[in-house]
């Protein structure tokens, strides 16, 4: 398996940081843009897409402000890859942005930002964010 690269996106989005943190922070908030369902067990996340089933933990969140997924293996051990999701305030305009960092093989990078974009646009279309 190739090793897997880091990047960031970011996307403006027309929301208050409070509610676009309940859509990125809650299992019901994340299965209406990121996964057709997403059950918690405590810090243990279950994300569904169609047949295949991913687990992550939350690594790490800061209310209003990011959340932090750490991918793992099924006796329930941290992988290296994870994937953030921050909203960013400009202090001046107060233009809300969400950064998202992930990880993707070199080969894959294209096609995992474009996973990227649709789903942030479908955030934005449940936020009535257009």
């Amino acid at each position: 398996m190739d090793e897997k690269v880091k990047y960031e996106l970011e996307f403006p989005i027309t929301s208050s940081p409070q509610l676009l943190y309940q859509y990125i922070s809650t299992p019901s908030g994340l299965s209406e843009w990121f996964a057709d369902n997403v059950n918690s067990r405590g810090e243990y996340f279950t994300f569904i897409w169609d047949d295949s089933e991913e687990r992550a933990r939350m690594a790490s969140k800061k209310s209003g402000e990011r959340v932090k997924f750490r991918w793992v293996d099924e006796n329930n051990k941290d992988s290296e890859y994870f994937f953030e999701l921050r909203i960013l305030v400009d202090e001046i305009t107060k233009d809300v942005s969400l950064m998202v960092v992930d990880f993707a093989e070199q080969g894959d990078l294209q096609e995992a930002r474009q996973l990227w974009e649709n789903q942030v646009a479908d955030l934005k279309h449940v936020l009535g964010s257009v």
